[in-house]
């Protein structure tokens, strides 16, 4: 039987890189008994972190789920990846969650991912406490944090707990609802025994549960009077308005502890329990015209927020179940393909073991295996309704490589990567795969030169497949800036029936963007007109290859107003020959000029680096728009570049940023490239010619 809705718990532990939060996950589970002894990240045995590529480099780079019970609940813990190349799987998990844990390092303080995920799960309404985690070490100061915190996410973010003691002498903390003091000896489950809160601290505690009752009072009109009149109010109703607060974002509680030795982990998975909402309680989600409730009498909606390419068990999807209950060896529909799927073994992850069930009810998250066509990001339902989950917007992949077989590749071997690509990138929709159709490459992208390392970790540990990179070639174009006039002829005499296709045309610039313009100006018949379609076939085979550098020409305007032909020689194949040499002659003539692509770029960046970044990018031929604070010791730059500058641009990012800038890039337009640069693409272009 499965978890009435009222009784499931579903978060996410974000927050930035290296906060401790696959270690918090493990000392849950262990702590909840789900798992029989701690795991370290640094020895590559925690639970979460399972796959060789997190194991070797330390990290986190795809979210995990791990599900047991605490007090008769059911809590589904997703563990996220903090590195911003893998955000993928941390917005796949908000969106399927009712709360978000945001884990603070106690040393760095509100660092930049986690103000961007907090900006994620405040558009999501999602219930947030945050943890403060590594109170123990150099220099950690909680109290300096929850300062940071309240200057980042406002006068809401309050603490419910404070800690005994200071970095490594940190012993225990203190309950600030019913003021009671707690004690860890060990890192065992029995660890916590109750003490008396220590005099030193007393009249601290007494300040901060001051400010907790204000904030909770606030949220309750009945409380707020009492508590004016200073009546005391009981445990249960101050974890009832905190409950309420917490919610819908009116109240942030922070909590602290020291994850490794699993101190105060006891109190955070009451806090789980008490503090954040039940899918019942968060209330329904809506999907345009239609509002999913946590349900078990109505139609079944489920949703597909992370799918798993593995090369032998194929796919497994990862669900979260918003209405009905989702069945073992059921049919459903997959509303993307409007196909059947038979859902067959269910799959529940329960600690460091993987289980079969019967089925998931409303608002729990399970698993299923080898689906045919879905994949994250569809819905599986009992009718063909066509729901639309609230959008949220992924980062764009800007780290592109040319990719291709490491070995002289036969046509297999390049079908090999593409099928494999193809299959990584249902995994993380933050992979960008395409053919680009000027310079004839295989593209892959990601979003930092991490992302596609262990993109090419992947192909290689699970599909045996060798890559060589390269980065991307730019698509430069041709256009013309004056005028002209040519004059082709082909002519073959070789006895028998010869060839012979005459024509006179003219070129014209048109306005940037336009495209091209194909006139038809002959008079009298002297080429007739089933000769015409060939003469601008012609045209447009020669404009595949411009006279400055052999790139594509574009913007101009071509006339066919003159030439002859033969009754008996004259063919289709003779005019598109004159024709593309008299194309030639006149884009020889006619001023042609190289055009490169200028980017619209978009630059997340720390407030104290937006000089250097600004500087950096004028040295790149950029042009800055403006910018903008965001919130959370983040501005916005914007700025027009030139794709050419910008190919090997996110090493140089992170450098200037400490790791901590983000860019997004979306085509704009095609200028002129400088006079001065010109001959630099050219003899790049002659070393490595360009493909059609």
């Amino acid at each position: 039987m499965h978890k009435a809705a009222d009784r499931i718990r579903n978060v996410a532990l974000v927050g930035h890189r290296a906060s401790g939060k696959t270690s918090l996950n493990e000392a849950l589970l262990y702590q909840a008994g789900a798992i029989n002894r701690m795991g370290i990240v640094a020895e590559g045995t925690t639970v979460s972190d399972s796959e060789p590529d997190e194991r070797a480099r330390r990290m986190s780079l795809s979210a995990s789920l791990a599900s047991f019970e605490w007090q008769q609940r059911r809590v589904n813990l997703i563990d996220t990846p903090g590195d911003p190349s893998f955000v993928a799987d941390a917005l796949g998990a908000l969106r399927v969650c009712e709360s978000a844990i945001f884990v603070v390092n106690a040393v760095m303080g509100v660092e930049i991912q986690t103000a961007r995920l907090w900006q994620r799960a405040a558009e999501l309404d999602l219930a947030r406490l945050l943890f403060v985690n590594m109170l123990d070490r150099e220099r950690a100061d909680f109290f300096r944090t929850l300062d940071a915190l309240k200057t980042a996410f406002g006068p809401h973010v309050v603490a419910t707990e404070i800690p005994i003691g200071v970095e490594h002498e940190v012993s225990g903390v203190i309950d600030l609802i019913d003021m009671r003091a707690y004690r860890y000896d060990g890192a065992g489950r029995e660890n916590c025994v109750e003490i008396p809160i220590p005099e030193r601290q007393l009249e601290q505690a007494r300040e901060y549960r001051e400010r907790l009752m204000d904030e909770v009072a606030e949220n309750s009109d009945a409380l707020m009077e009492r508590y004016l009149d200073g009546e005391e109010i009981a445990h249960d109703e101050i974890v009832a308005a905190l409950k309420e607060g917490t919610n819908h974002g009116a109240l942030f509680p922070v909590t602290c502890g020291i994850a490794t030795a699993n101190l105060a982990t006891n109190r955070l998975l009451d806090a789980i329990v008490e503090d954040l909402p039940s899918p019942v309680k968060h209330g329904g989600l809506q999907c345009g015209p239609v509002t999913l409730e946590a349900t078990e009498d109505r139609e079944l909606f489920a949703y597909v927020f992370k799918t798993r390419a593995d090369p032998f068990a194929g796919r497994v999807n990862i669900f979260r179940v918003f209405q009905g209950v989702l069945r073992h060896d059921s049919q459903l529909l997959n509303t993307r393909t409007h196909t059947k799927e038979r859902i067959g073994q269910l799959i529940s992850f329960d600690g460091s073991q993987s289980g079969h069930v019967d089925e998931f009810g409303p608002g729990d998250i399970g698993a299923v295996a080898k689906l045919k066509e879905t994949r994250s990001g569809d819905w599986l339902a009992a009718r063909d309704e066509p729901l639309q989950m609230p959008s949220i917007k992924l980062p764009a992949p800007v780290m592109a490589f040319a990719v291709s077989a490491a070995a002289s590749g036969a046509k297999g071997d390049e079908d090999k990567i593409f099928t494999a690509l193809r299959r990584l990138q249902e995994e993380d929709p933050t992979i960008d795969l395409h053919r680009d159709p000027q310079t004839a490459e295989q593209i892959v992208a990601g979003l930092s030169q991490m992302h596609v390392e262990v993109i090419l970790d992947r192909l290689r540990s699970r599909f045996g497949v060798e890559v060589s990179l390269k980065p991307p070639r730019v698509p430069y174009q041709e256009t013309i800036r004056g005028s002209a006039k040519a004059h082709g002829r082909h002519k073959k005499q070789t006895g028998g029936r010869g060839q012979f296709g005459d024509c006179h045309i003219s070129i014209e610039p048109l306005p940037a963007g336009s495209g091209f313009e194909f006139v038809d100006a002959i008079k009298g018949g002297v080429i007739p007109g089933s000769f015409i379609p060939a003469v601008e076939k012609g045209v447009l085979e020669a404009m595949q290859s411009g006279a400055v550098a052999g790139y594509p020409v574009k913007d101009l305007r071509v006339t066919v107003f003159d030439g002859s032909y033969h009754s008996v020689d004259s063919s289709e194949m003779a005019f598109k020959l004159a024709a593309a040499a008299a194309m030639r002659e006149a884009l020889e003539q006619a001023g042609s000029v190289l055009l490169e692509p200028i980017m619209l770029v978009t630059l997340s960046i720390p407030e104290d680096a937006v000089g250097d970044v600004i500087g950096d990018l004028n040295s790149r031929r950029g042009h800055p728009l403006g910018m903008e604070p965001v919130g959370g010791g983040i501005t916005e730059v914007k700025a027009e570049v030139p794709m050419a500058e910008m190919l090997a641009y996110a090493p140089d990012l992170r450098a200037i940023t400490g790791g901590q800038g983000e860019f997004a890039m979306e085509f704009l337009r095609y200028e002129e490239v400088p006079s001065h640069l010109v001959e630099r693409v050219v003899a790049q272009t002659r070393s490595e010619p360009v493909k059609v």
